[in-house]
C-alpha cells in the first residue's frame, strides 16, 4: 500500500469521525488547525488499529508522527 493510498485512507476515515468534507482535510494541515481534541486523537487511533491491523500501542509512535495525515500515513506505511 502506497502513502498516497494511506492517506487517503486516513482522509476518510477522519472526515468521518470530524463530520467534515474529505475535501477539507489536505495531508499537510496540522491535525490540531483541524479542530481535533483529545477525544478525537483517540478516535483516529482505533480507527489506524482497526483499519490497519496496526497495535500503536506496542509500537514506536511519536508525536511528531502524529502531526498531520502525511506524517501519519508515513508512520503506518514504516509498520505495515
Amino acid at each position: 500500500m502506497t502513502t498516497q493510498e494511506i492517506e487517503n485512507i486516513l482522509i476518510q476515515g477522519i472526515s468521518s469521525i470530524k463530520n467534515m468534507e474529505a475535501s477539507e482535510i489536505s495531508p499537510g494541515i496540522p491535525f490540531h488547525e483541524l479542530g481535533i481534541d483529545s477525544l478525537g486523537f483517540v478516535e483516529i487511533l482505533v480507527f489506524i488499529e482497526k483499519t490497519f491491523k496496526l497495535e500503536l500501542i506496542a509500537s514506536d509512535l511519536a508525536k511528531q508522527d502524529f502531526e498531520s495525515v502525511h506524517s501519519l500515513a508515513l508512520f503506518i506505511s514504516r509498520n505495515l
